[in-house]
């Protein structure tokens, strides 16, 4: 058998940083593409030269000639913050739908297995919790948050299709919320906010009355649960939720937060944003029996794993290093 090739769309992102330095660490050969929208080189600064890595600049809403026999492709091209991803929501919903076609399109001609990075933002507003694969959710198809959750839903019917139409190996991973070194400092999702907020001694912005309710998966886990759902041979049935089905307040996160950076940081109190949802737990129980996996980091490690990085880079910012 010849050499991993893994093609990580989204590779300078987040998520997908972490992503490509497993596959390194594990000798695969990784082509990694992003546009730099939202991701950016810092992420990946360290792999940029080792031997088996190169990067492409290329928006996943074009076609993409990689030059090279792929094996895998993971698709995790699309902003995952609701600041970034409404900044442009023509362009978000573009690279969720023409984005995954293009890549399932490049899967079909070089027999690659692809996994699709979904989202539990699919389940919308949920009216049961948790939240099972089987569930069609409760999503507004025109609201401020509809590019990212309905380009994300129209992805999931695109592997579905390329799979029963033309054979191509898709499968998709609903990931819940995740957090972790290298998020953004504005990415604008809770666990960065708080902890900025807190480091920064600003006050720590709560939406609504704070009792609304997510679960937050560390990097890592989620990382190997992505690896296990490309690996597993046979069928994989459907969709498989990756999330950490902990499930914790905003303001019990807000306590947490507070008391790991020993600021003095008050909490301010804001409007709920449209469409936020009010609770988010996922149903990992098919993620058990198929892939073996269940996520092992707690939220209280994975924050004291977390901060230190975002106070690194506010230190940085501050004295200019």
């Amino acid at each position: 058998m010849g050499r991993r090739v893994a093609l990580v769309a989204g590779g300078a992102g987040f998520l997908g940083s972490h992503l490509c330095d497993r596959l390194i660490g594990e000798g695969a050969r990784v082509l990694c593409v992003d546009s730099l929208v939202t991701g950016t080189m810092d992420n990946i600064a360290h792999l940029v030269g080792r031997e088996g890595f190169r990067f492409l600049r290329h928006d996943a809403t074009e076609p993409l000639d990689p030059g090279e026999t792929v094996t895998e492709i993971f698709n995790l091209a699309c902003p995952a913050s609701p600041i970034k991803y409404a900044i442009d929501p023509v362009h978000t919903f573009r690279t969720s739908v023409l984005g995954t076609m293009n890549l399932l399109e490049l899967a079909r001609a070089t027999g690659a297995r692809l996994v699709q990075a979904s989202t539990s933002e699919v389940y919308g507003d949920p009216a049961i919790s948790p939240q099972h694969e089987g569930y069609w959710g409760n999503v507004n198809p025109v609201g401020p948050r509809s590019c990212y959750d309905e380009g994300k839903r129209g992805a999931e019917t695109l592997c579905h299709d390329y799979r029963r139409q033309h054979g191509v190996e898709a499968r998709i991973a609903r990931i819940f919320n995740t957090y972790g070194p290298r998020m953004a400092r504005d990415d604008g999702r809770v666990v960065s906010n708080f902890i900025v907020q807190a480091l920064t001694g600003l006050p720590l912005t709560v939406y609504g009355t704070g009792e609304q309710t997510r679960s937050f998966c560390y990097v890592d886990d989620l990382v190997e649960g992505l690896m296990r759902l490309m690996a597993a041979s046979g069928r994989v049935p459907g969709p498989i939720n990756l999330g950490n089905p902990g499930e914790f307040t905003m303001l019990e996160l807000a306590d947490m937060v507070l008391a790991k950076t020993g600021s003095a940081s008050t909490l301010s109190f804001a409007p709920l944003p449209r469409d936020d949802p009010r609770q988010r737990r996922p149903d990992i129980a098919l993620a058990g029996r198929v892939l073996g996996w269940a996520p092992q980091v707690t939220l209280d490690e994975g924050l004291d794993r977390t901060i230190p990085y975002f106070a690194q880079l506010i230190h940085k910012g501050q004295t200019g290093e």
